[in-house]
This record gives structure tokens, sequence and C-alpha cells, in this order.
């Protein structure tokens, strides 16, 4: 008796158990670490706030710095009152390389998520081709005609993305795209502030430089007195000598301040590529002295105000993004199944005759076990876990500078707010002083040496006052830097970038 055949029986078991392995196997997705990284924020700011701001007790989550708008970027300058200087931030934002910088690394960061979506989708070729082609003759007498023949068709292949490996790349670039638009919100806050901390610069610069001519005026006007005086025998030449070198100091350091004037005039045609003359027609038309403003508020606890600095956003989607590519990476060493099919027309002509036939074909439904390619994958992944491990560490050094600058920055906030009184004090009491000693020593009862030292007392407390706004308006600058940009109370409620990464912007990795 014939045993029947069970070959096709066999068959059909082995393909049904191993797509069942593989299926079983699908089930079980490579592993990622987590995307949580604890890091500690302090309960509250421990600097003193700005003045009129109290202890938070409730607060607004923001979302991306400006809320993803050149609008909110912008505003606090316009707080300013000060239409030079929004004027030129644009400006220098227009062309600033950081800034073009930044706008290219997002398209590229876009590219970079497009090729990563089509890696999940099938792909499609058309082909062509033609060709001619003449056997050998049979005999003498018999000679096969030569052949054309054309064929044009379409090919398709898809590899299915079983364990995650594709899609966990797209997450990633996902991820580092919206890192990428958060470091283009930082290069433009960077530029407002650069220019901001120019301007300022050539103004307090301009007051000093009123301050200078004031003094070299009155220093030559007293070298003038005194030598009259000597020349009517009154004053000894020694004294003359002193009050001319006096006036010669005072005209030296006229010269300088306007020296550091015009250089920070420069300083602003390089960042905001206007030309000198139009910048110094509107620095001429724009009132000189606007009264410093402050920002808003801070209404909220230092890990929500963290949450809108584009460099600490910046850093957790690095993190994140580094945790898909460690399961990309435990993925690549998973089978791989894949398929491929393929549909062509063609067409045969020999003399006069022709004929046209079609083929199609699905398959062959490739499966692909990797077994052994020393070592490869497991460096891959070993790579991912170290990049991982460096995108944690420089997540939590963020953190903890971020929290440094803010604090800093209301520091010396609060120490150029304690310093105003004292100074402006200071400077009324010794312009007070000098106008009595130089009364006393054009009646005679005063030496020149007490004058000039009177003199110089005066012109030290004058430049301090200037100096000291221009320190606090720095201040407020290196605030609004430490914010992200900015702060606003009435932010929307939105979605919390706190400090610990939800896990569920990952696949479920069991």
């Amino acid at each position: 008796m014939r045993r029947p055949d069970t070959s096709g029986r066999r068959y059909v078991l082995a393909h049904v158990l191993g797509f069942g392995v593989v299926l079983a196997l699908a089930g079980c997705a490579a592993t990622a670490p987590p995307a949580t990284v604890p890091v500690s924020a302090p309960p509250q700011w421990y600097a003193p706030l700005p003045p009129g701001t109290t202890t938070p007790t409730s607060s607004v989550t923001p979302s991306l710095p400006h809320h993803g708008s050149l609008t909110g970027l912008s505003q606090w300058w316009q707080q300013q009152n000060d239409p030079l200087l929004v004027e030129l931030i644009e400006a220098a934002q227009a062309v600033s390389p950081s800034v073009i910088t930044a706008r290219s690394n997002i398209e590229q960061a876009q590219a970079t998520r497009a090729s990563s979506e089509a890696a999940l989708l099938p792909t499609l070729d058309g082909t062509g081709g033609l060709s001619r082609s003449q056997s050998a003759p049979i005999n003498r007498t018999i000679v096969a005609p030569p052949t054309n023949l054309a064929q044009l068709g379409l090919q398709t292949s898809w590899e299915l993305d079983m364990f995650g490996q594709n899609r966990a790349s797209l997450e990633a670039d996902k991820e580092r795209l919206q890192g990428t638009e958060a470091m283009w919100h930082d290069a433009r806050v960077s530029v407002a502030a650069e220019v901001a901390n120019q301007y300022y610069s050539l103004r307090a610069c301009e007051k000093l430089l009123l301050i200078a001519r004031a003094d070299a005026r009155s220093r030559a006007e007293t070298a003038r007195l005194t030598g009259l005086m000597t020349r009517a025998g009154f004053e000894a030449p020694a004294t003359a000598a002193l009050a001319r070198a006096s006036s010669a100091e005072g005209n030296s350091r006229v010269t300088q301040q306007q020296a550091q004037c015009e250089v920070d005039v420069k300083a602003l045609v390089a960042l905001t590529a206007f030309a000198e003359p139009a910048l110094r027609q509107k620095l001429e038309q724009a009132p000189a002295d606007v009264p410093q403003q402050g920002i808003a508020e801070i209404s909220s606890i230092p890990a929500e105000v963290l949450a809108q600095r584009p460099d600490v956003f910046n850093a957790a989607r690095e993190l994140t993004a580094a945790s898909f590519e460690v399961g990309s990476a435990r993925a690549q060493r998973y089978p791989r199944l894949s398929i491929t099919g393929s549909v062509t027309t063609n067409r045969a002509r020999a003399r006069a005759f022709s004929q046209n036939f079609d083929t199609w074909s699905i398959g062959p439904l490739a499966l692909t076990v990797p077994l052994f390619d020393g070592g490869v994958s497991q460096a891959h992944l070993e790579a991912a876990k170290t990049r991982y491990e460096e995108a944690a560490g420089k997540y939590r050094a963020t953190v903890r500078q971020a929290v440094r600058e803010v604090e800093e920055a209301l520091v010396n906030l609060q120490s150029t707010t304690d310093r105003g009184g004292d100074t402006a004090v200071a400077s009324e009491g010794y312009r007070a002083s000098f106008a009595g000693t130089e009364a006393r020593y054009k009646a005679g009862l005063a030496s020149l040496v007490e004058l000039e030292e009177s003199r110089r007392t005066l012109l030290s407390a004058q430049s301090a006052v200037a100096n000291l706004e221009k320190e606090r308006r720095s201040a407020w600058i290196a605030l609004y830097r430490a914010l992200g940009g900015g702060w606003t109370v009435s932010a929307p409620p939105a979605t919390p970038m706190v400090f610990d990464i939800p896990a569920s912007a990952l696949p479920s990795w069991p």
C-alpha cells in the first residue's frame, strides 16, 4: 500500500509555524530605556524677585517659548517704549547668521523626518527595457529573424516594521524637529539680547560722554582762571601747570569716551546691517533717555518657568530621541519580513509578427533572521545606550544651569535696585560738595588740589549713576534670556514639558 503524500501538508504546516513564530516575536517589542529622567528642581526661587512680585501660589504652565509666535518674541521689547530698539532687533534677527543657521537646521530636520516616514511605506519603481536579439542560424537556408523585445512595468517592495525599528526612528526624528524649532527661538532671543545690550551700552556711553564734556569744560575754565591769577601774581606757576594738566586730562577722557561711542555705533551697524549714516540719523531722532521698563511678574515655580526655555526644551527632546534610538537599535537584532511584487507588460516583434503578453508576481514573502554579524548590531546598541546616557547628563546639566542663570539674574537685578538710591544720593552730595569747593577756590579759600580732588570724586559719582543704569538694563536683559525670552503670565494652558518626560511620548515597549 502506498503511503499518502504529506509533503504538501508539511509545507503548509511549516509556513504556518514559521509565521506563528514571527507574529509571536512581533508581540515582543524592542525595549528602550525609560524616557523619564528625574531632576530635582527647587520648589521656589531663593533669589529676591523683582519689585511688585509676590511668592507664587498658582501658575499657568507655558508651552513653547513665546507660544511659537514672533509676536510674543518682540512683545517684551515693545514694552520698553523704544521703537528704535524694536526696529534694531528685528533688523538684526533678519540678517543674523545664527538665526539663519537655526532655520536651516529646522529644514534639515524636516527632511530627515520625511525620510523616516517614507521608510514605513512601500516603494514603487517604474521599469522599462528594450532589447534586440537574434538566434544562430539553424542551417544555411534557415535563418531566424531578429527579435525586438520591449518591456514596461512596475515593481514594489515593502519591509514590514514588525518590531518598531522604523517607527522608533521616525519618533526620534520628530522629537529632534521640535528641538530645532526651539533652538530657532533661542537664536532669536540671543540676538535680541545682544542687540539690546549693545544699544544700551551706546546710550550709556553717550551719557558718559556728556558728563566727560561737562567735566572738561569745567577743567578748562579752571585752567583759564588759574592762568589769569598766575599772570597777575596771585598764584604760583606750579598751580597753573596743575590746572593745565587737569584740563588736558579732561580733554583726553572726552576723546577716549567719544571713541568708545564710535565703536558701539560700529557694532550696531554690524549687527543690524544698517547703513551707518542711516543708523546715526535714527539714533539722533530717537529719544536718548527712555525710562526703564520691567517685565511681568514671575508668578510660577522654577520648574514651570524653565520649561519654556528653548535649551531645556531641546535637551528634553534630545533625551526622548535618544531613548527611541535605543529601541530602534534593539529592533535591528530581530527578524525582518519583506514582500515584493511586480507587474510587467511585454511586446515581442520579429519581422511582421508581434505578440503582447503581461506578467505579474507577488513575492517572495521573505523572512530574514540575523544569525551572525560579527557583533555589529550589538555595537550599535551599545553606542545608542551611550548616547542616551550622554543626553540624560546634558539634560540634567542644562536644567541646573538654567536655574543658576535665573537666580543670578534676580540677584543682580535686586542689587542694582538696592544701590540705586544710595548712588543717587552720593552723586547729589558730591555735586554740592564740588560746588562749595569751587566757590571757595574762586574766593581764594581753597587750593587747586582740593578742587581737583572734589572734581574727581564728582566725576566718579556721576559715572557711577550712568553705569548703574546700564547695569540694571543688563540685569533685565539677562533675566529675559534666563526665562527663555520673556514671561507671559496670561499664557493659555498647555501640555506641560516638565522635568520628567512623559512615558506616553514613547511607544509601548514592554
